[in-house]
């Protein structure tokens, strides 16, 4: 653990990048260009998708890509609480100097993200309510721990997929390729942080209550749903010129193509969680 946390305490050393003066923000982005990969959008394979117009559909694009973005600066948000609270906690002592890189970071993922949005949506999406950890809380301490830091990792992961897809996909303006790519650069050492973090509290969890795991399993794949599901904004649809918001986010969540969708999002840390010894109903 010692050597992998010198490792990426070295890498964003020496990865380190000035973020206010790296992008070239352009005056605005070409009308005809989808914002987001067509493949990655809410309708994607679905006969929704391709009874919309070729105007909406590059407008879903557009909107779906400031949900996103507004997605990722509200989780930031919360995770960055989350660990300032920790930053100095002697249970947290070894990694303290990773963490303080990971705030600067994380800092200024938000500050771009509200940059593309302001420039180019006019907008932030408002943050979508939280799921409720009502259940875990009568859980040890360590355990309730060890989902403060599952939910960090899982909302990376799945950025991150997304990420990783579009910082390479050529149909995307220039400016949104550069946004995801950067965002991917970081995110695969925090991604790496994130999961050594885990796996030591659920060892913690294991070793003291081998109990709790299953619950903390049931908890995350619930969060993964849940996570899944703040992708479906029926805002986005509306501000796209697609009416019955509401009733065609319940019949795209459902179809088949996007559940297997869903499956290919989630695989990654499906696969992590249940190698650690934290199998959700859905993997097994």
């Amino acid at each position: 653990m010692v050597l992998e946390l010198d490792r990426l305490e070295n890498l964003a050393e020496s990865g380190y990048y000035n973020p206010y003066t790296m992008f070239d923000w352009p005056d605005a982005i070409e009308p005809d260009l989808p914002w987001m990969s067509e493949s990655l959008v809410t309708l994607a394979g679905t006969p929704m998708w391709d009874e919309l117009s070729r105007e909406q559909q590059i407008a879903l694009t557009r909107y779906e890509a400031i949900n996103f973005f507004s997605l990722n600066i509200h989780g930031i948000r919360e995770l960055m609480s989350e660990v300032v609270m920790r930053i100095h906690e002697r249970t947290y002592a070894d990694v303290s100097e990773f963490l303080h890189h990971f705030i600067g970071e994380e800092n200024e993922h938000m500050w771009f993200f509200a940059q593309f949005c302001l420039r180019y949506g006019g907008k932030l999406y408002p943050a979508q309510p939280t799921l409720k950890a009502g259940s875990v809380d009568h859980l040890s301490p360590v355990a309730r721990e060890l989902i403060v830091f599952a939910r960090i990792l899982i909302f990376e992961e799945i950025v991150d997929f997304y990420n990783a897809r579009m910082a390479t996909d050529q149909s995307l303006p220039h400016i949104a390729r550069e946004i995801n790519r950067v965002h991917h650069q970081d995110e695969s050492r925090h991604v790496a942080f994130g999961r050594m973090i885990f796996t030591s509290l659920l060892e913690q969890v294991a070793r003291r209550d081998p109990a709790e795991v299953p619950v903390v399993a049931d908890y995350l794949e619930k969060y993964l749903q849940y996570s899944i599901g703040t992708l479906y904004n029926p805002a986005a649809y509306r501000d796209a010129g697609i009416p019955d918001a509401l009733a065609l986010r319940r019949q795209a969540l459902e179809h088949p193509a996007r559940i297997k969708a869903h499956d290919e999002i989630l695989k990654r840390t499906r696969r992590f969680l249940a190698k650690s010894g934290l199998e959700t109903e859905a993997s097994k």
